[in-house]
Order: C-alpha cells, then sequence, then structure tokens
C-alpha cells in the first residue's frame, strides 16, 4: 500500500499528458510543481500558487536545478485562480493538486483554510476536462486542520456522483492525525 504522497503522485502520472494544463495550488517547496512541469512537458503549462514569497523563492530555484521551463508562478491565494486562467485554459485544466496546512519549514500559523480552498476546489472542478483530476492531500493535525477537513469532505461528499467520482484515501491505524487524500474526478459525457 503507497503511502499518500506517492499515491497522489501516481494519480497524476495516470492522468496527465504532455502538452496539459495543471495546478499546484500549494506550491510550499515546490516538490509538486517539478512533477507537474516534468508530466506536462515542454508544451504543457504550469500554474502554482503560494501566498509566502518563501515558497516561490524555493519552488522557482527547485525549477531551474532541475532544468525546467519557466513556469507560472503565482504569489497569491489558490481562491483567486480564476483571475489567472488564460482564456485559453478555461474548461481545459487536467489535473491540480493541494498540499493543505502550512509550509513545512515555515510558520505553522499561516495556514489553509476552508474558505479559501472551496473557492479553489470549485473554480478548478468547474476548469476541469473531462477526465480531469483534483487531489487533494489532507494535513488536519495542527490547529484549524479539523475545520478544513471537515469543511472539505462535506463539500465534496456532496458533489452529484452523475458528475465526479470522489476517492477518499488514507490509513486509519496510524497516531497523530495521518493526512489522507480526497480525489475529485469529473466523469467522461457518456
Amino acid at each position: 500500500m503507497k503511502r499518500v504522497i506517492p499515491y497522489s503522485h501516481q494519480l497524476l502520472k495516470e492522468t496527465i499528458q504532455p502538452g496539459d494544463v495543471v495546478v499546484d495550488a500549494t506550491m510550499g517547496n515546490g516538490h509538486d510543481t517539478l512533477l507537474l512541469s516534468e508530466l506536462v512537458g515542454e508544451s504543457g503549462f504550469v500554474y502554482a500558487f503560494d501566498i509566502q514569497e518563501k515558497a516561490l523563492t524555493a519552488t522557482k530555484q527547485r525549477l531551474e536545478v532541475h532544468q525546467q521551463p519557466p513556469r507560472e508562478l503565482i504569489l497569491d491565494s489558490h481562491a483567486h485562480v480564476e483571475n489567472y486562467l488564460k482564456p485559453e485554459h478555461n474548461r481545459h485544466i487536467k489535473a491540480a493538486i493541494f498540499n493543505l496546512g502550512y509550509l513545512p519549514g515555515s510558520d505553522k500559523t499561516i495556514i489553509t483554510t476552508p474558505d479559501s480552498t472551496i473557492t479553489a476546489v470549485k473554480t478548478l472542478i468547474d476548469h476541469l476536462t473531462f477526465d480531469g483530476l483534483v487531489i487533494l492531500v489532507v494535513y488536519h493535525g495542527h490547529p484549524g486542520g479539523d475545520i478544513e477537513r471537515d469543511a472539505l469532505t462535506a463539500y465534496l461528499s456532496q458533489l452529484d456522483q452523475k458528475s465526479f467520482d470522489v476517492l477518499r484515501y488514507g490509513f486509519i491505524n496510524q497516531k497523530n492525525h495521518p493526512p489522507f487524500i480526497l480525489a475529485v474526478k469529473k466523469k467522461s459525457r457518456n
């Protein structure tokens, strides 16, 4: 059984093709941005969001070290994704990933919040291609994490099963609030 991060990456690898448009909604230290960049290749497009300059700097450096092309690194909340989408990318996002909580190695009081995350998720699933995917790695052991976890679970649980598959993946016998994945896949037209 895969841990949550390797499993989230497996889902991305199964979904994304060269040339796709993808979003890292919480760029953090740039690990997911790098993976997305490698998966979409030279012809693809990556949007990456974070509210901390430290995250943007770390991600830019990681991409440069791995000789990736310039990507759209945005110092803003993922809640504002709609403001940054190029017109040709409307309804053409293939995948997006969130790592919720706080930036590792940084101020633990700067956290993702239910309102901004749900706003971003709503926008992204609206802009997904058919068979597109939104992945949320939910870290909920910090103050406020339980509130975001519960709000997201409630929101995603009510998505129409005719239009979306929603998966919850995680270990239930681990201590200290183990992270888990919520994944939303937009179903193909039949």
